[in-house]
This record gives C-alpha cells, structure tokens and sequence, in this order.
C-alpha cells in the first residue's frame, strides 16, 4: 500500500489538520503517516489555545517515519513559526523527496493572518522551492505575488508570479472569490487549467483546504500525474462538502467518509 505523510498541527476538533489529513489520505487509498508540529485546543467553533512541539522532536519524528516508512509523498499544513519551516525544510531537502505538497497557511479564508513576517519569507524561500505543487487560497495568494486579486486573469498573474519562486506548479484557490467561486486555478509554468466545481453550500466548511491539500498528496502517492490529481482531489473535497456533518455549534466540518454508511461494517 502506498504510504504518504502530512506534517502539521493537531486539530482537537477533528475537522482540520492532522486529523483531517488522515481522513483524506485514507479515503484516498494511502497509508498516511503524520509528524505533528503543534498540538492545540479547538473545536468547531474557536480555537483556545496552541503549543508548538519542541524542534528537536518535530525532527526526531521526520526521521524515525522515514527510517520505516516509504513515503510516496508529503503534505504540509500549518507550520507555526520560522524555525518549525527551517526545520522541516531542511529534513525534506534532505530526504529528496518529490511529491511534496505545500499548502502554505499564512492568513485564514476569512483573511486574517497566521504567520509573523519571517516566518512567510522563510516558507518563501526554503519551502516552495521544494513543492511539485503549491495550494495558496486567494489570500495567500495575493500575499506571495504582492498584489490584490479580483478576477480569474489575477489569479493567473498571481500563480505565474508564486511559480518564478520555485514550486513546479501553483494551484490558487479560488473558494469564496466572487468573480469565480469554487474555481480552482493551476499553473505548471507553461500553461494554465481552470478546475470549477458546482456550488454545493454557501457557507464555511472546516478543514477545507487541508483536506483538498491533502487528498492531491495522496493522488500523487499513487502515482498520478498533477492535473490528474488536483482533478480527483477536486472532486472528492466538493463531495466532502456536499456530505458535511452536521456536528458542533460552529462551522461544519466536511464528510471525509462521506461514502460508507455503517450498514457497510455489519456482520454479513
């Protein structure tokens, strides 16, 4: 079985970072390992608190996974601070490793902002150059190629502009944009792919973005191509969506599962 490993904080809400990842990589049909960078206190409606693990064991946990595990492919969600990208950074330089998914959590859909400013410049300029694929949301986006995006040929602009920092290819997501809701834009460097997707609920749905990251990890693990695996990741977040679960008092966390019932695990 193909193995695949996420490297990001722990969501105590189960819709969101690590926990969503290994939903999404399991459903997608890989064997998901996990290197956990924070751990925090949430649930579907605040987040309370946050602890960033020490990074002499962030390390020790890249390299205790990789002594055993063959991982096809990687994926990394928030990482709390400059030293927790240097490190991991680093290893993943290290370890060669191809497949490498970088969803670059800077400032949230609602645009608030995650990392300090020496933090977005070290993911900048150790992180994306290492990413076959980069996931920036609209904000993110505008953020990196340092102008506003109102329309599909910005975020054209904006992923041409991310892909002259190192990422082989850029995916700019387009979530909430009025001008083109849902649609998703790659860039290879060559040419452009527009990825839209039905309208399936107005509102938020937690983990999104993890888990649409994640599921083109797991895509590659397998060994398909980019466009192919943002095609099929597309896809399985929109059905995610359309399945959202109805726990909490906050936003929805999407279905990851969304296609077993409990009548598939009764005894025959």
């Amino acid at each position: 079985m193909k193995q695949a490993l996420t490297i990001a904080g722990s969501d105590s809400g189960g819709g969101a970072g690590i926990q969503a990842d290994i939903k999404t990589m399991q459903a997608n049909g890989v064997f998901a390992a996990s290197v956990i960078t924070a751990v925090t206190a949430q649930n579907t409606v605040e987040v309370r608190g946050a602890v960033e693990l020490p990074l002499d064991f962030i390390e020790l946990q890249l390299a205790t996974v990789f002594e055993d595990l063959d991982i096809s492919a990687v994926k990394t969600g928030m990482l709390s601070s400059a030293g927790v990208i240097e490190t991991v950074a680093g290893f993943l330089s290290g370890e060669k490793v191809s497949n490498l998914v970088v969803d670059p959590v800077m400032i949230s859909k609602s645009g608030f902002k995650l990392l300090t400013d020496d933090a977005v410049t070290v993911l900048r300029d150790r992180l994306l150059p290492l990413a076959l694929v980069a996931t920036p949301n609209l904000h993110e986006a505008a953020l990196l190629a340092g102008f506003e995006i109102e329309d599909l040929s910005g975020m054209q602009e904006a992923a041409r502009k991310i892909v002259e920092m190192g990422p082989a290819n850029v995916v700019v997501k387009g979530g909430h944009a009025p001008f083109a809701r849902g649609t998703d834009v790659l860039f290879d460097g060559t040419a452009f792919r527009e990825y839209a997707a039905q309208t399936v609920f107005a509102g938020s749905v937690h983990g999104t973005g993890c888990t649409f990251s994640a599921a083109i990890a797991a895509r590659l693990a397998l060994g398909e191509s980019v466009p192919v695996a943002v095609e099929n990741a597309k896809a399985y977040i929109t059905s995610a969506i359309a399945h959202q679960l109805d726990v909490g008092a906050g936003h929805r966390p999407a279905h990851h599962f969304y296609f077993i019932t409990p009548s598939d695990f009764r005894k025959r």
